[in-house]
């Protein structure tokens, strides 16, 4: 379920540092991070103008959904870690590692939310976060690879991954970036037709968590009953909402 902090292990991972400037590293995870982030902005930016849908206040709703994406995606992180962030003070790497995708999309998803509940804003824009969110994981997933974060279980296939303690695993971050890229192309065609608002966004959380739920039998996660792990649980329940509030829209006043 979570992304965690990196493992002290000597030359973990594919290429950890991406360059250095004089003798400050520059961390590849940050950089596609970053990147992810600044591109799915740029998407989103593009796509809202396209629909029609930027106005004066669509940039209190993207600045809320990146706050509440951040806070989102730490605070599992700082919860679970707490004992390691506690005892690595004040070596802040701990604290500032490791974030969960689904915890972003859920603060996210509720801030931006709230923000159009305080403006009074009822139209929805899932439309446009859709593709932005599909691409920005797929690019910020390379950043998970080449750190050597968020790896899979052992495998003997050929593309097996050998992040820096001799076992060759399941490329899990590049599977995950390959699908969400599929995904945004998916969504690129979709565009082209008129779509119902909010319904792309809706088909984004079932499919990448449908997605996720899969993946996570062949990643490296503890698990908690019955054999799954604690996102797949996660993932089950936001499925089952979404699909509900899809076939049910009666429930929710829709």
């Amino acid at each position: 379920m979570i992304d965690s902090p990196h493992l002290h292990i000597n030359d973990w991972g594919i290429r950890p540092t991406l360059f250095q400037i004089g003798s400050f590293p520059i961390p590849s995870y940050s950089v596609f991070v970053l990147l992810g982030m600044f591109v799915a902005i740029i998407v989103f930016a593009l796509f809202t103008r396209r629909q029609n849908q930027w106005h004066e206040h669509s940039f209190y709703i993207l600045i809320s959904g990146l706050v509440g994406g951040a806070l989102g995606a730490k605070i599992p992180i700082w919860i679970v870690y707490y004992r390691e962030i506690i005892s690595s003070f004040p070596d802040l790497s701990v604290l500032l590692s490791g974030r969960t995708i689904v915890g972003g999309l859920i603060g996210g998803t509720f801030a931006v939310w709230a923000m159009k509940k305080k403006l009074g804003i009822k139209r929805r824009i899932g439309n446009a976060i859709a593709p932005a969110a599909s691409l920005g994981i797929a690019i910020g997933r390379i950043g998970c690879f080449l750190r050597g974060c968020c790896y899979g279980k052992q495998t003997n296939l050929a593309w097996g991954v050998d992040f820096g303690d001799g076992i060759f695993r399941h490329p899990t971050q590049i599977y995950e970036s390959i699908f969400c890229l599929i995904l945004f192309f998916y969504f690129l065609w979709a565009l082209k037709k008129p779509q119902k608002d909010g319904v792309l966004f809706r088909q984004f959380m079932v499919l990448y968590l449908i997605f996720r739920f899969l993946v996570e039998f062949i990643r490296v996660e503890p698990q908690i009953l019955w054999g799954l792990t604690g996102f797949q649980y996660a993932a089950l329940l936001i499925v089952v909402y979404y699909i509900a509030r899809t076939f049910f829209p009666s429930i929710y006043g829709k």
